[in-house]
């Protein structure tokens, strides 16, 4: 489908999606108008009350409590007007009636004020959740030591803003130095496995000399957290993690690989080059179960290409039919004028694999080295909570 055709379908979803809403927001005024009608056009035995019963229920909430209440006293006006025209005004079935509009009124008032006080409670959720995803996952500098930088955050789970998956990066004496992880697990065990990792992190990565070193601190660290809390899973076991480093003026990047999915690097002519690590490692937080001497492994990180990490989030998303996405398959041969773009691209085509759904948090990190004459670039840092 033509750039073209894709404007003229996502016009089409909004259009309808207006109408859908202007078609609701008239309802309650359609169910009043419906009712009087019924009952001047049918037998005196049949009643409109129903209709006016419904009316404020359905405002109740879509409104704000003035349309509700407003609603609500058109719906016994229109009761009462009935009536009195057809001088039924003091029989048993009209105080019925009117008694009847007036009690469901009153629910949908309450139901109103209810609604209200739990938007204002999820907001504030909302808020909570925004802070705190400032706090622990920041976004990064636009342009970090002359690279280009952009990032971003999906959460599987509608509503929710951060979760297991970490991503830092900054400028340290040895150069820009980066880490994208995904603890195991769920839940404020993992939010706090974060914390602890991307705490060690920054403060490591200014002050080792080495990337082995890096890991070297990010393992102590998850192994004295396990420990004051007496046990492994209060920080939720162990963390998958790759750890970057890209020397100042070098044209290279190191990498220790701890059980992590392969980054990935693309180049300015379209091809691309998954960074797989020369011998497995053991994720962090598994010193105890074995492991061996962190190796840092060096790539070529010429001028024009970009960098991807990313979390299993993005690899383990799947289609109807199960198949993983591969993003390696898919960004082969693709441009990009920066990562900025290529995160962007990358988030939507994830969403068309799996049709909007998803069972893991993804972590997006791309840093692009830029080329002669290339201009700066503008990004934001945006976080999709899925389920909308």
């Amino acid at each position: 489908m033509g750039r073209q055709g894709r404007s003229e379908r996502a016009f089409g979803a909004v259009a309808r999606s207006t109408v859908v809403r202007r078609l609701i927001k008239m309802l309650p005024s359609a169910l009043i108008v419906l009712g009087f009608l019924f009952d001047v056009l049918t037998p005196p035995s049949f009643t409109g009350s129903p209709f006016f019963s419904a009316a404020p229920l359905i405002a109740a909430p879509l409104f704000t409590l003035r349309a509700t209440v407003l609603t609500g006293i058109a719906a016994t006006l229109a009761v009462v007007v009935l009536h009195v025209f057809n001088g039924t005004t003091w029989k048993v079935e009209a105080m019925t009636e009117l008694a009847t509009v007036l009690t469901v009124s009153g629910l949908a008032t309450l139901i109103n004020l209810v609604v209200r006080r739990g938007t204002e409670q999820l907001a504030s959720a909302r808020g909570i959740a925004e802070a705190a995803q400032r706090a622990v996952l920041p976004t990064p500098a636009e342009r970090i030591a002359g690279l280009h930088v952009a990032a971003s955050y999906e959460a599987a789970q509608a509503d929710a803003f951060i979760g297991g998956d970490l991503y830092a990066v900054q400028d340290t004496p040895y150069g820009v130095r980066l880490a994208v992880g995904d603890v195991r697990g769920k839940g404020l065990g993992a939010v706090e496995a974060v914390a602890v990792v991307l705490g060690a992190f920054r403060e490591a990565a200014e002050s080792e000399p080495s990337l082995e070193a890096v890991a070297q601190r990010l393992e102590r660290a998850l192994a004295r957290e396990g420990n004051r809390r007496d046990s492994l899973d209060a920080v939720e076991g162990f963390t998958t993690c790759v750890l970057g480093e890209i020397p100042p003026g070098a044209g290279l990047l190191r990498l220790v690989n701890r059980g992590h999915p392969e980054p990935l690097l693309l180049f300015a002519d379209g091809a691309l080059e998954v960074l797989a690590p020369a011998e497995p490692a053991l994720p962090l937080g598994l010193g105890d179960v074995g492991g061996w001497p962190d190796r840092a492994q060096e790539w070529p990180f010429p001028a024009g290409a970009t960098l991807l990490l990313y979390t299993d989030g993005l690899t383990e998303a799947r289609d109807v039919s199960g198949a993983f996405y591969d993003p390696a398959a898919r960004l082969l041969g693709r441009v990009f004028p920066g990562p900025d773009e290529l995160l962007g691209a990358l988030g939507s085509d994830v969403r068309r694999h799996t049709g909007g759904a998803a069972t893991d948090d993804m972590a997006l990190l791309a840093l692009a080295r830029p080329a002669a004459g290339q201009p700066d670039r503008r990004r934001t840092v945006p976080v999709v909570p899925r389920g909308d």
